[in-house]
């Protein structure tokens, strides 16, 4: 069964450019892991100010060896450094972008696409 994770990041109207300037600059990083299924940047739209980053797993164990990974580690590593404790979500790039982060998580229990004729 698979599961889906989206980190909700809360994005201040004028750093809305640089947070998907500095996702467009990550592509790469997570489509290579064991058991990654797919990738999406939400960007809000009607008032609100929260991206929602979605991905899609084979499975938790997936996940958590993604989260555990060295390239996750390095991908993240930087951006630890340059925002302060229990800020934002800075990607490395200049400091935090994000105000806020969460991590939401879900089993996907039902799912459909397009029909193929």
């Amino acid at each position: 069964m698979s599961v889906v994770k989206i980190n909700v990041l809360t994005v201040n109207p004028e750093m809305r450019e640089e947070i998907e300037k500095r996702f467009a600059g990550r592509a790469g990083l997570v489509e290579s892991a064991e058991g990654f299924e797919a990738f999406e940047l939400l960007r809000p739209v009607e008032g609100q100010d929260r991206y929602l980053v979605y991905t899609r797993w084979r499975s938790e164990e997936d996940f958590q060896r993604w989260t555990q990974s060295q390239a996750f580690q390095h991908g993240h590593a930087q951006a630890a450094a340059d925002r302060p404790a229990g800020h934002g979500h800075g990607h490395g790039h200049g400091g935090p972008a994000a105000s806020g982060a969460e991590l939401w998580g879900f089993e996907v229990v039902e799912s459909a696409g397009p029909k193929r004729g």
